[in-house]
């Protein structure tokens, strides 16, 4: 899909006939403990020579940006580093980041860090050929876009799965979706060794974003047989191990369990769509600067259960991937995951005041990824009501 501000994702089944659908090919996976060590030799089969690193200065400060660079300078490969992505990346920063690759001639892009460095990256990649084009959807409609390498350093978004990427644009007050099928990376490099020093915090707030995804995946109007099967094996793996991985940071088992799972799921919302919940912490990044895991997590056993009834089939099934006895099981089991890994948050503590209630519902609302959940309110007063429970 082009840079657009329409849906998230029309699911694969989007205008087919009812009971069937369609799977399109996704990253070759290339997972295991060292696996960053054969990153050059996948940019060389892109026949990639200038090649964009898409980072965060913290990666660069924390050292991850040069034990990755290295190795591809010695391969002969020239290497430019964009370090200026932050959470919740802006449609300037990916203009900024198209522009620099575009002025440089570089021909691949490698995109290294959390699901917003991702995110960015594919922004970037798609256009940085297309001078005239926008990442809000305006301007010139871009050509296909660079090739790109994805190396995520956090479990959780799953931004490696998919050819597009959730950005703010500032000026209107919303999400963005900017991507197309020419930007799905080639490769995905799954190495849990580089998610070893994401202390606790980050790791829960990440493990969050794996486990929604999952589940919303599962009750999602768009889902079909491929997302249910991707989605229930993601619940099930982000449900055992999230705990240990945030108590243990260095816990070979849970690190590559996490990492597992937060690509099966995203597997899985690429091709059904999400839900309210990601429609409610997508407000509350845009209105209070939350992060995005923190803002899932303050909604979603409250939306969950407001949700039960409309899907008792779909919330059936995370159940059981979680291992529960039944649907009505889920909201009270949730909030006591979220509690166990330092998540347990309210809207008024990621800093929502209730005068902003209203904006915040009309935000989730007009926000694309509503439209697939499976009780679609009626009004932003449903969501005010709802808000406040939260």
């Amino acid at each position: 899909m082009r840079a657009v501000t329409g849906p998230v994702t029309t699911s694969p089944c989007a205008g087919v006939a009812a009971g069937t659908f369609l799977s399109g090919a996704g990253p070759v996976v290339d997972f295991g403990p060292g696996a960053v060590a054969r990153i050059p030799d996948h940019l060389a089969g892109q026949g990639a020579r200038r090649v964009l690193v898409v980072t965060d200065a913290g990666l660069r400060a924390a050292g991850v940006v040069d034990a990755v660079t290295g190795p591809l300078a010695a391969s002969g490969v020239a290497v430019e580093v964009f370090d200026a992505v932050r959470g919740n990346p802006t449609v300037a920063v990916v203009e900024q980041g198209a522009e620099h690759a575009r002025a440089l001639g570089l021909d691949a892009v490698l995109a290294l860090g959390g699901g917003s460095s991702l995110d960015a990256a594919k922004g970037i990649a798609l256009l940085a050929p297309s001078p005239g084009a926008r990442a809000d959807g305006s301007g010139a409609t871009p050509a296909a876009g660079l090739p790109v390498v994805a190396v995520p350093t956090t479990a959780g978004t799953g931004a490696e799965t998919n050819g597009f990427g959730v950005l703010e644009d500032l000026d209107s007050r919303q999400k963005v979706y900017c991507g197309d099928a020419s930007v799905v990376p080639r490769v995905a490099v799954l190495d849990p060794e580089l998610t070893y020093g994401l202390p606790a915090g980050p790791t829960a707030a990440t493990g969050v974003d794996a486990l929604v995804h999952g589940l919303e995946s599962l009750a999602s109007r768009g889902r079909d047989p491929m997302s249910e099967a991707f989605a229930a094996e993601a619940v099930r793996r982000a449900w055992a191990w999230l705990p240990t991985a945030v108590a243990d940071g260095a816990h070979p088992r849970a690190r590559a369990e996490m990492l597992v799972a937060a690509h099966l799921a995203g597997q899985a919302l690429t091709r059904s769509g999400l839900g309210l919940v990601h429609g409610f912490a997508h407000a509350l990044s845009l209105h209070t600067g939350a992060v995005h895991g923190l803002a899932l997590a303050a909604v979603l056993p409250e939306v969950v259960a407001w949700q039960l009834d409309a899907e008792p089939a779909g919330w059936g099934r995370a159940a059981e991937a979680a291992g529960l006895p039944g649907a009505t099981a889920l909201p009270d089991a949730l909030a006591g995951v979220l509690e166990t890994v330092g998540a347990r948050v309210t809207v008024a503590d990621l800093g929502a005041r209730p005068e902003q209630h209203e904006a915040l519902a009309r935000t989730a609302l007009a926000d694309p990824v509503t439209r697939n959940t499976p009780r679609h309110p009626a009004s932003a007063a449903e969501l005010v009501a709802l808000l406040r429970r939260c």
